[in-house]
């Protein structure tokens, strides 16, 4: 297989037992990989009741046959060519905490990737207000799941315990954490401490950014 390209399709297909092993076989008899995918039942509209299957694919550039291909089989109702989620959305900032710091963090980071992504880059930001030590230690925990995740920000005045260890894991599976300067444990388990939370935003954006000269690997373990 030649030079490998990322391409994404999307599938309207009936939900039921044996799609996904249908249409992984004809995806195998092409010799493609998949690198991505989501599936969910459409709840609303026209296809209400069918699934959505979204994949993103490595191939060497013969889509259309494997898209025909797809669309053959009895199970699909469509089948459309899309762009990959990271040339839409590119890298995502995750940013989890107290609804007010949450915000703060957000608006900087917004105005920072805004700034990125209008000389061609792709940022996006995400975020979830949350209490409660559980709640929280769940939600990080899940951000080594989200597709793209590049770093993650806690966001709060008070988070330790099992959040401080859910963060260990994060940073375990390589997704470096910035802390907001606050009380608990979660600041001395960071990569990287700010008190402002505009500033927080910032510099995880300049750190993913593939064009800024900030890297958080040169400064990690301070505060700032």
């Amino acid at each position: 297989m030649g030079e490998q390209d990322i391409f994404a399709v999307r599938l309207i297909i009936d939900d039921v037992p044996g799609v996904l092993r249908d249409i992984a076989t004809v995806i195998a008899d092409h010799q493609v990989n998949i690198s991505m995918i989501q599936q969910a039942v459409i709840e609303t509209g026209p296809h209400k009741g069918k699934a959505s299957l979204y994949l993103e694919l490595e191939t060497d550039g013969k889509q259309e046959d494997l898209i025909a291909d797809l669309r053959r089989l009895s199970c699909t109702h469509d089948a459309v060519q899309q762009e990959p989620f990271n040339r839409i959305y590119g890298s995502r900032v995750i940013i989890i905490g107290g609804g007010a710091q949450v915000a703060q963090v957000a608006m900087g980071a917004v105005n920072e990737a805004d700034r990125h992504n209008i000389r061609g880059e792709r940022i996006s930001v995400d975020t979830i207000p949350l209490v409660g030590e559980d709640d929280l230690a769940r939600a990080v925990d899940a951000v080594a799941r989200l597709p793209r995740a590049a770093i993650l920000v806690l966001a709060g005045s008070l988070m330790g315990g099992e959040v401080s260890r859910a963060v260990d894991r994060v940073r375990e599976a390589g997704i470096p954490v910035i802390a907001l300067n606050m009380a608990g444990s979660v600041p001395s388990h960071a990569d990287l401490v700010v008190t402002d939370p505009i500033q927080a935003g910032v510099f995880a954006v300049m750190h993913i950014s593939s064009k800024a000269v900030f890297d958080i690997n040169r400064v990690r373990g301070r505060e700032f």
